[in-house]
């Protein structure tokens, strides 16, 4: 009898067909939970609802008896339609990622997949975490900012459409800016860089945080301190997260002989 080790994942093998099958399921389950999130959020609190809430910290910035204005015939319509579809999609986030899990899962070692799994939770942790402190800490600041120095022979009317293409790149800029952690992590454990480096580099990365925030956010100090900072603290985070990873995620020890 061979005394060679078995591959976990020998006899996992699928042809090619099968995995597009799959592939296909899950993505229909996928599409299916976004669907169900849009028609639920359609009923309650509705597109106007939704933008309402979206614009409220702007709205309650602006001077008293402005307003925000629609300059394209549809915008009413379209604007808070796609609010309500980007809703819907961050709601349904984790089964749409869960469905990613599952399709990957067989094909990962046992040790893989206790890194992969604490990084797809973790990784829509925290991207949920960098949009509501976008819209809870930092608008209200940036706006109250704006409106300090906005002129006095000015009336602030806000365009919809300009100011969802604001709010969706603030979004992004700050969910992918908080992935801080799980980029840092993911590097260390493929081995692309080291702890030791890592630490070694973290003056360089206070640079990368002040110069990204400057280019991505607003030209106010306010918004640019609200990105550079907690890019900063996670990744701090992220070397401490990367050393518990690498130790509780390595191949077992190969003992055959």
């Amino acid at each position: 009898m061979s005394n060679e080790p078995r591959d976990e994942l020998e006899g996992t093998e699928a042809p090619f067909v099968s995995h597009l099958i799959e592939l296909r399921d899950r993505l229909i389950r996928a599409l299916i939970a976004v669907g169900i999130a849009f028609g639920v959020l359609a009923l309650w609190p509705g597109p106007s609802g939704l933008y309402d809430l979206l614009a409220a910290p702007l709205v309650s910035n602006l001077p008293q008896g402005a307003t925000m204005i629609a300059t394209n015939v549809i915008s009413p319509f379209l604007v808070p339609l796609k609010i309500t579809l980007m809703a819907a999609f961050l709601v349904a986030l984790p089964v749409v990622l869960y469905q990613v899990w599952a399709f990957v899962a067989p094909g990962l070692y046992s040790h893989e997949k206790k890194l992969v799994l604490p990084l797809v939770v973790s990784s829509t942790a925290l991207f949920f975490a960098g949009v509501a402190f976008c819209y809870f800490f930092v608008f209200g600041q940036v706006f109250k900012f704006i409106q300090q120095f906005a002129p006095k022979s000015i009336t602030a009317a806000p365009d919809i459409e300009a100011y969802l293409g604001f709010v969706l790149t603030m979004f992004i800029a700050f969910g992918a800016a908080f992935e801080v952690p799980v980029v840092v992590v993911v590097l260390a454990r493929m081995g692309v860089v080291s702890v030791e480096k890592l630490r070694e580099w973290r003056g360089y990365f206070i640079v990368i945080a002040f110069v990204i925030a400057a280019v991505i956010t607003p030209p106010d100090v306010v918004s640019q301190l609200a990105l550079a900072i907690p890019m900063v603290l996670l990744y701090e985070l992220g070397i401490l997260a990367a050393g518990l990873f690498i130790k509780h995620t390595q191949a077992p020890p190969d003992n055959g002989a």
